[in-house]
């Protein structure tokens, strides 16, 4: 056993003899590959062993934050890209709300422009690293510090957000939320937010909603005041090399051809003799200068000598391009859609790279934006109608939206399995309509089945017998789906109740009021 282990056995009193077998932790071993002789491995005098990662933190500079987002279009790009991509399709309510309502909704969101602040915040989040967004509701300006509670929010008062970053106007409090049971369970209890004049308002946290960057250990982010990392921070290295590169690369133009003239004297010409002597020499180098181009001629003396130092640019591009990719990795954004060039390599379409690039937007939209809506979407039930539904739900529309020859080729698949199952038995009239209502929102087709359709449809499933034809359907002795289409449907009339009978109707949760009552 080396010395070097015994002493670190030593300071944390651990015997050197393990007793019953027991191993020691593997914290605290300390063995790797060295070899001295060839300075390789750990300890050894070489340039991989001389690499240090020093802590930054450099999402705390304010100033190296808002020059980057200004000046340099990647770190624009890597900034707003994901948030627009978060935003760009929305969601989709999947309340049992009536049209009329879901109209409502919208306008509401559209009016107090609440799709454009929470992409404010979010951009905001990446950039410095933390954002908040104060819930505004007329008549609450008293009890900002008070829980916001749900049946306080009176029509019409939700007025939006009042967006501002770490910097800028929101600072946590030193109070943690101690309610196991609270969502928000050991972050800041209270915010205080700067106003109009600089005066500070202590708010509670029920009525912000936070942008966090990156996540951050423990320690980290109590060094960060509970926010997280700015992606800056994550891809700054990264791109330092990019730019760098890029410089380089556009130096060298300069240098692509380089041309020595070379002449006996010119030294002593410049430096030794009389001013007007250098300035002859020097005015008879610039005149060559000038005169020097691709369809003319250079005069030179019996003795002087012209040279040309071309530069070859083979092999730059890979080198640049192996850069952009670190950027692009760095980010989680695809090199197509971050820098907007096209899929290299032969047979290459990109559509892998962005079908990850799907994916990670849609993990965002769980982590980040499901729960800045599940704290506002109660808020804008509560203030547009008064009530809040019991299965008040969303889904976020496909991040991806398909061309037309990919939404005809999905109607026609998801139909023909809805159909598939309806004629087999499998499922009741009432379900199939209900499936094919519930893809409307991805394929756009049967969005105007109605509920009252639904209630109205047969809730028991098909005989076998009744779908012989559709069984034969394709041989030689078939006669079609029409037929059995018409056999299927006989029973329907039976089934539709008249306006003078009682027929059971959906239970509405409320029914909004006028606005001019």
């Amino acid at each position: 056993m080396s010395s070097r282990r015994h002493k670190k056995r030593k300071k944390y009193n651990i015997d050197t003899k393990p007793k019953n077998n027991i191993k020691p932790p593997k914290g605290l071993v300390t063995d790797s590959f060295s070899n001295v002789l060839a300075r390789l491995g750990y300890g050894t005098p070489n340039l991989l062993e001389g690499t240090e990662y020093p802590l930054t933190r450099i999402t705390q500079d304010y100033g190296l934050m808002n020059s980057l987002y200004r000046s340099n279009w990647i770190i624009r790009k890597i900034i707003d890209t994901i948030p627009d991509d978060m935003c760009k399709n929305w969601i989709q309510v999947t309340t049992e709300l009536e049209p009329d309502q879901i109209r409502q909704l919208q306008k509401l969101e559209r009016r107090t422009k609440l799709k454009a602040k929470i992409l404010e915040g979010l951009k905001w989040g990446r950039l410095y690293g933390g954002a908040g967004g104060l819930i505004i509701i007329d008549g609450h300006e008293n009890i900002l510090d008070q829980p916001l509670e749900y049946d306080d929010i009176m029509p019409d008062s939700f007025k939006g957000l009042f967006i501002t970053d770490r910097w800028s106007g929101i600072t946590p409090s030193q109070n943690i939320v101690e309610d196991i049971n609270s969502p928000d369970f050991g972050t800041p209890e209270f915010y205080n937010v700067v106003a109009d004049g600089g005066k500070i308002i202590r708010v509670h946290h029920s009525r912000v909603v936070k942008f966090i960057g990156r996540k951050l250990p423990y320690w980290e982010e109590l060094a960060e005041q509970y926010w997280g990392a700015s992606e800056v921070e994550i891809v700054f290295d990264e791109l330092k090399k990019r730019d760098n590169t890029s410089w380089n690369i556009a130096q060298l133009i300069f240098l692509a051809d380089l041309r020595v003239l070379k002449l006996d004297g010119v030294r002593e010409m410049l430096s030794i003799g009389n001013d007007k002597a250098a300035q002859r020499a020097w005015k008879a180098i610039e005149a060559q200068n000038m005169l020097m181009s691709n369809m003319g001629l250079q005069i030179l003396n019996s003795g002087e000598e012209l040279e040309r130092h071309p530069y070859s640019f083979s092999g730059l591009n890979d080198i640049y391009q192996s850069f952009m990719l670190d950027v692009a990795g760095a980010c989680e954004i695809p090199v197509t859609r971050l820098f907007g060039r096209s899929p290299a390599g032969m047979d290459a379409t990109g559509e892998s790279d962005m079908l990850n690039y799907y994916d990670t937007i849609e993990e965002k939209q769980e982590s980040t934006l499901r729960p800045v809506l599940d704290q506002l979407l109660p808020v804008l039930c509560m203030s547009e109608f008064g009530a809040m539904p019991d299965d008040l739900d969303y889904d976020f529309n496909p991040v991806r939206t398909p061309d037309g020859n990919e939404l005809a080729d999905l109607s026609s698949k998801n139909t023909a399995v809805v159909i598939s199952a309806y004629t087999n038995g499998l499922v009741s009239q009432k379900t199939a309509l209900r499936e094919l209502k519930q893809q409307s929102n991805v394929t756009g087709l049967f969005s105007n089945i109605s509920d009252e359709e639904i209630e109205k449809a047969d809730d028991s499933t098909v005989d076998e017998g009744e779908l012989e034809g559709l069984n034969n359907y394709g041989s030689e002795n078939s006669s079609g789906p029409l037929e059995a289409e018409k056999i299927n449907r006989e029973e329907i009339s039976k089934n539709i109740k008249t306006g003078n009978e009682d027929s059971s109707t959906k239970f509405k949760w409320f029914k909004k009021s006028k606005r001019n009552t």
